[in-house]
């Protein structure tokens, strides 16, 4: 069974840093594209990055591209997110979700085999 589990969401900053990371267990990311997505509060679940399975291609939201930086260890079988110069509104519950190899029209979450149960990050001062 494939299951994804996401850690690194905490309270920071404005300006701050976090590191997400997206585990799999049960199976290899070696065939799978992961992306991220955010739920903010009261609202609708968004994507946020995706990665190919190769690692080659990326793709991110026009908010977060220059901020944050999504890569992948498939050797540890981990995603990361990198996250920088974070914003309040970048509060949300951020989760991570696998498809086959490649990213494509990865804002469309029916396209996913696999979901994390989020991992909550907080923007405040």
């Amino acid at each position: 069974q494939l299951q994804l589990v996401e850690s690194g969401g905490g309270l920071v900053q404005p300006g701050g840093s976090l590191r997400l990371s997206c585990a799999a267990s049960g199976f290899t990311l070696d065939y799978y594209a992961i992306a991220w997505f955010r739920q903010p509060p009261g609202q609708e679940r968004e994507p946020v990055s995706c990665v190919s399975s190769s690692g080659d291609s990326t793709r991110y939201r026009n908010t977060v591209k220059d901020r944050f930086t999504i890569s992948r260890d498939n050797g540890k079988n981990v995603v990361y997110l990198e996250m920088n110069s974070l914003k309040p509104e970048d509060t949300a519950i951020y989760y991570c979700g696998a498809r086959p190899y490649l990213c494509g029209d990865y804002e469309h979450e029916d396209a996913y085999d696999s979901w994390g149960q989020g991992t909550q990050v907080t923007v405040s001062s």
